[in-house]
């Protein structure tokens, strides 16, 4: 084995955990994923620190919470991150698709980007052309977008699903496959090479061409969502509104109903998948290039997404949120020359920012002492290994957070989960055990007062010790 194994980072854009047939979700066509949990370690119980993009992203590459890197809603600055380190340390760095960075085209640490963003971009970055924009500009091509959907008679009816017309491999999940794949086949090789991967699906709009999402339109066991109308009365204030907000406004061409029908629910499913499933096409591709050309003979390659989505769970549409469907997201980590064992899980509770020091471990860097996330080497590797006894998840209001609402913040155990809202003298706390989609809120349930009391105090003590260990990070900046 070499020294610095290659290292490839592969990360998809709203990706449920329950999108993948290997990690319990037959009902998706996934076969490149599932071939890579098949001979990988699938991190069961890996939670996001912040429910949108760039947050998440920040906390992922920076190795920190996101009070801590100060970004804590999308749109928010960020562009430094520990791939300077790999750089610094003989890696040849390769970002191509989405990393989200703002600005966006920041070299935060890569010696390439081949930038491609959100396929939708009204609000933020609308006249920033990425190579995507610039490849149908030189077909003489205009991307589908929300300005052309707002012009169908049925726009207010098709809660973001789209057919994707334009020629197949103009789709941004193909184009950022293909133009990886290009790259890895095109540059002379190169090790160690750390590549990110990043794909802006299945984000929002849902619109992969119609042969990806024909197969789960004609399937009549799709297990779609139907929230009780006591879950919707039971909903905290802020979801109220949010659900209100959604139907109001269209964010990423999505216009959401408070009462969406079973045909509807069946194109939104269907649609999403759809997008998935061109994904894990692009996946097998790539790996297959990755293989021809020698990198896979020593590697490290990793699976996961930035958050999840609800998809009319709880009567909610995308993010936002901090229901397990938005804060667990799929990863699975798989050592292609067998530094660690592969076909099995590992189940207790890890966070996404945890890939960070894991990646550098086995680059042969020692993370800063300061990081708040933790190396995931010995959980891989069989050895004792301490998985988290919480996780911990916050987002500050954002053009899409509905109403008042400044501040979330959330906290998990295994079994409880505690959900902060700012301002509010309500909440939400849920027990897993016996309510694992999160339906029953016990905040005031007079029975379930001392674990809402235990976890308001793990909170605290969270931000307490968060505080302390990191108040040297911005020391440079003094």
């Amino acid at each position: 084995m070499a020294d610095k194994p290659n290292i490839i980072l592969i990360m998809t854009d709203q990706q449920r955990y329950d999108s993948i047939s290997a990690l319990g979700y037959p009902y998706a066509h996934t076969p490149n994923i599932d071939a890579m949990i098949e001979k990988g370690v699938a991190l069961t119980n890996c939670h996001i620190t912040a429910p949108s993009c760039v947050p998440s992203r920040a906390s992922l590459f920076t190795g920190y919470y996101p009070h801590t890197t100060g970004v804590l809603a999308n749109g928010q600055k960020w562009q430094r991150t520990w791939v300077e380190s790999l750089r610094d340390a003989g890696y040849r760095c390769v970002n191509v698709g989405k990393m989200h960075t703002i600005p966006y085209n920041s070299d935060s640490g890569f010696h390439e980007r081949y930038v491609v963003e959100n396929k939708d971009r009204y609000m933020e970055g609308r006249w920033y052309f990425d190579e995507w924009d610039k490849a149908l500009a030189a077909q003489g091509l205009v991307k589908q977008q929300r300005e052309f959907y707002r012009e169908r008679a049925d726009y207010r009816e098709r809660l973001g699903c789209f057919d994707w017309e334009l020629p197949e491999n103009m789709h941004s999940d193909a184009f950022v496959g293909d133009m990886a794949k290009w790259w890895v086949e095109t540059y002379p090789p190169t090790e160690p090479l750390f590549l990110q991967v990043g794909f802006p699906g299945p984000h929002p709009p849902f619109d992969p061409p119609a042969r990806y999402s024909d197969r789960y339109l004609k399937r009549n066991d799709l297990p779609l969502p139907k929230p009780t109308k006591e879950e919707l009365d039971s909903l905290h204030q802020e979801l109220k509104d949010k659900r209100q907000h959604d139907v109001e406004v269209d964010h990423d061409s999505v216009v959401w109903s408070l009462d969406p029908s079973e045909d509807q629910m069946q194109r939104l499913w269907a649609h999403y998948l759809g997008n998935v499933t061109l994904i894990d096409e692009k996946v097998g591709e790539l790996l297959a290039s990755l293989k021809e050309r020698g990198y896979l003979e020593d590697a490290i390659v990793i699976f996961t997404s930035d958050h999840g989505e609800c998809l009319g769970e709880h009567g909610l549409i995308q993010k936002w949120s901090m229901y397990d469907i938005v804060t667990r997201v799929p990863t699975v980590i798989w050592s292609t020359a067998g530094r660690f064992e592969g076909g099995r899980t590992v189940d207790g509770l890890c966070q996404l920012f945890d890939l960070g020091p894991t990646i550098l471990d086995y680059a042969g860097i020692t993370p800063p002492n300061t990081f708040e996330a933790k190396t995931l080497r010995p959980a891989l590797e069989g050895k004792d290994w301490t998985p988290r006894t919480h996780v911990f998840c916050e987002q500050i209001g954002d053009v899409a957070m509905a109403g008042g609402t400044e501040f979330m913040t959330g906290v998990r155990s295994d079994r409880w989960k505690l959900v902060h809202f700012k301002g509010s003298t309500d909440g939400q706390l849920f027990d897993l055990e016996n309510d694992p989609k999160e339906v029953r809120n016990l905040w005031s349930d007079p029975d379930h007062q001392d674990h809402k009391r235990e976890l308001l105090d793990v909170m605290r003590d969270w931000l307490i010790e968060s505080n302390f260990k990191t108040r040297d990070v911005m020391a440079a900046a003094r």
